[in-house]
């Protein structure tokens, strides 16, 4: 069955709290699992959201932050010892590889050579291309190298029965249709795919975490279906957050405004506010983003959003 969420794992920003444990999303699609920024913790916060080892096939850091990868050394560790055999592909900034290392190779355990390192550099970078998805990289504005990741569904095509039948494709002509991109019918027409279809965009996702406001941000979130991104500080606190390269409740919401995002999800909170204060992020996003927001809690699902019409 086809499944495609975001598993909260963790939702707090530099330390957990007793409401809210280290970072940590696992974004589920179809027969994927990605995840992004594994904090310490996670692997327990895996067991209690009902998640194994087995489903990660893309390990995502963003930055060397302890809250961002204190993680990493238990999955590491209990992707061998669970005998994954499927590769994971561990992407992080080429400029942290030494601490990569130091994480990956923290204790003595019996290694797994299913792990594939894609450190990234430069501006942007693209991890994987075309079937089920693209990913790339893209630099953001924090006070170490950090980079935020896009996940790209190829758009497809949706047919249209009525047209089909009308321009006289039926039963094996639909396939052939689909694979070629014409065909000839008992008649002696010929048939366009262009005829029959018209464009269903791919699903799109951004994670955005630690960063200022800058160009790498919006590019990221253009037009995505789910953004998850950091809104660590209330709106009155920008200056604090400009400081520490973060961004506020308020300025997330004005990346989802200008980019067009579907569904914005808000999360990586900073442990100075209260539980009582967290209706204030949704508060300050709402009057910013008229659009669906959520602001997550530890073990939250979030599914995507409904396809977009197609074109």
């Amino acid at each position: 069955m086809s499944v495609r969420e975001l598993v909260v794992l963790g939702s707090a920003s530099a330390v957990p709290t007793k409401h809210r444990n280290h970072n940590g999303y696992l974004l589920r699609w179809d027969g994927q699992g990605v995840l992004f920024d594994p904090g310490e913790g996670t692997q327990r916060q895996m067991i209690m959201a009902g998640l194994a080892a087995n489903d990660i096939t893309w390990m995502c850091v963003t930055h060397f932050h302890g809250d961002h990868c204190l993680g990493v050394p238990g999955l590491v560790q209990r992707i061998a010892r669970d005998g994954v055999a499927h590769p994971v592909h561990a992407v992080f900034p080429a400029s942290g590889a030494r601490y990569w290392e130091r994480l990956r190779h923290a204790t003595p355990h019996r290694e797994s050579d299913v792990i594939v390192e894609r450190p990234v550099a430069g501006e942007r970078a693209t991890l994987a291309t075309g079937d089920p998805f693209t990913l790339t990289a893209r630099l953001l504005s924090h006070p170490v190298e950090a980079y935020g990741y896009r996940l790209a569904e190829p758009d497809g095509m949706t047919m249209l029965p009525e047209r089909l039948a009308g321009l006289g494709v039926r039963g094996p002509l639909v396939g052939r249709l689909q694979v070629e991109g014409r065909v000839t019918t008992p008649d002696g027409r010929v048939v366009t795919l262009e005829e029959c279809s018209v464009r269903r965009p791919g699903q799109k996702v951004a994670f955005v975490m630690d960063t200022r406001l800058c160009d790498g941000v919006y590019e990221l979130a253009d037009g995505v279906d789910l953004l998850v991104i950091e809104s660590t500080f209330l709106d009155e606190d920008a200056a604090l957050a400009a400081d520490y390269g973060h961004l506020t409740a308020g300025q997330a919401a004005e990346v989802a405004k200008r980019a067009g995002v579907g569904r914005l999800v808000l999360t990586h909170f900073s442990e100075r506010y209260r539980p009582s204060e967290e209706p204030r992020f949704l508060e300050q996003a709402a009057r910013v983003f008229d659009g669906d927001i959520t602001l997550v809690h530890d073990l939250d699902r979030i599914p995507l959003p409904p396809r977009r019409a197609a074109l």
